[in-house]
């Protein structure tokens, strides 16, 4: 497993922080972005304690700049603006979107109409420089940034158009899981797998658990 420099940009929600610790503890650099760098430092400074490694903190567009692979782990809400505005700095670089446009009401969670479009789609229309990949959708922020839980049985789905792209967060996921990513397919295919996780919400509220992915028959 190469070593990256890994910019978190919305590093410190949920999903973001836990992302950070798993590739943190497995000795990459990462770099959490926020639009307030002074709690970017902060939330860094929290989870450098908790993984007992070093993090950095900054402004989204500075934890960009210094990154060779970006993750967008940013609510749906306001994100092409965001995206849109970073454009120099994610051009040429592999980035990440596990993005999940989700509405909710009385009946729970249900993934967003875009209208044919998934949001990695959308990140893809607007850095056209980037190479823009799908992927941590379905992993529970909880267990995430729990050292104590085992994600060995489950699986992170790669989605993208570029192969080389692919390899490197395929990679990137034996941070996770201990395991390599599966290649699913298509950017395309992000229309998919963005509002499974509505599903897997559903599911962890029935039976107060924190799901993921695992996909038979791989033989892993």
């Amino acid at each position: 497993m190469d070593r990256r420099r890994i910019a978190i940009v919305g590093g410190t929600g949920p999903q973001g922080r836990g992302l950070a610790y798993r590739f943190a503890t497995a000795g990459h650099d990462v770099t959490l972005g926020s639009r307030d760098a002074g709690r970017a430092a902060s939330a860094a400074a929290d989870l450098g304690t908790l993984a007992g490694t070093g993090l950095r903190g900054d402004s989204n567009p500075g934890a960009a700049a210094v990154a060779d692979v970006v993750v967008l782990a940013i609510p749906f809400d306001g994100h092409d603006e965001l995206v849109a505005s970073l454009a120099d700095e994610l051009a040429g670089k592999v980035v990440v979107s596990c993005v999940n446009p989700l509405g909710f009401d009385k009946h729970g969670p249900f993934g967003l109409d875009l209208g044919g479009e998934s949001a990695a789609e959308r990140a893809a229309a607007l850095v056209p420089d980037a190479q823009v990949v799908g992927s941590f959708h379905h992993l529970s922020a909880v267990s995430l940034i729990d050292p104590d839980a085992d994600l060995s049985t489950q699986d992170v789905l790669v989605v993208g158009d570029d192969a080389e792209a692919k390899t490197v967060v395929m990679d990137l996921a034996i941070a996770v899981t201990g395991r390599p990513g599966v290649d699913a397919g298509s950017l395309r295919l992000a229309r998919q797998l963005e509002p499974l996780t509505a599903v897997l919400i559903s599911i962890n509220k029935k039976y107060r658990t924190h799901s993921g992915v695992a996909i038979a028959g791989l033989g892993h």
